[in-house]
């Protein structure tokens, strides 16, 4: 196993902490203040350069390979969020159906909430069944900004 590299880098809602080895990327958080790494490390130049292209409008979906850490079922709510269509989202009920579970709502909004792949793994993407934002660990600012840059400047804001 080689040993986890970082990087840190600006984007519109602040740094994200990169965190990853040739297994994967581990971990993708945001920061209120950072700076910027200034040398890259190969293994991590792929992920900066999805973001980044993310953030510029012109990256709709992440051709990485990922290694999040998390239990058996996190795993399940992860690979479930990976499916959320770009510019989409649903409730966590919706999410809890599709998981085989409608009682697990709670149990899936954890799940969600314990996302280490901020952006990558799209948590942003899941809210309320009545359409509100709701819960987001980096802030309901930071997720009306996400949905609102993927829904595309050409969109009526839902919110």
């Amino acid at each position: 196993m080689s040993a986890i590299e970082t990087v840190t880098m600006p984007t519109p809602l602040g740094f994200a902490k990169i965190s990853g080895n040739s297994e994967g990327i581990q971990s993708v958080c945001i920061m209120e203040e950072g700076e910027a790494t200034a040398e890259i490390p190969t293994i991590l130049l792929e992920v900066v350069q999805q973001l980044s292209e993310y953030f510029e409008g012109n990256r709709t979906e992440f051709q990485l390979k990922l290694n999040p850490k998390g239990t058996e079922f996190q795993q399940k709510v992860w690979n479930a969020l990976l499916q959320i269509p770009f510019g989409k989202s649903i409730s966590y009920q919706q999410l809890s159906l599709q998981l085989g579970d409608p009682k697990a709502i709670r149990a899936v909004a954890s799940a969600n909430g314990k996302n280490p792949l901020w952006i990558i793994i799209p948590c942003h993407r899941v809210i309320g069944s009545n359409g509100t934002l709701t819960g987001y660990a980096g802030g309901l600012w930071r997720k009306k900004w996400l949905l609102t840059h993927e829904q595309g400047e050409s969109q009526q804001s839902l919110f």
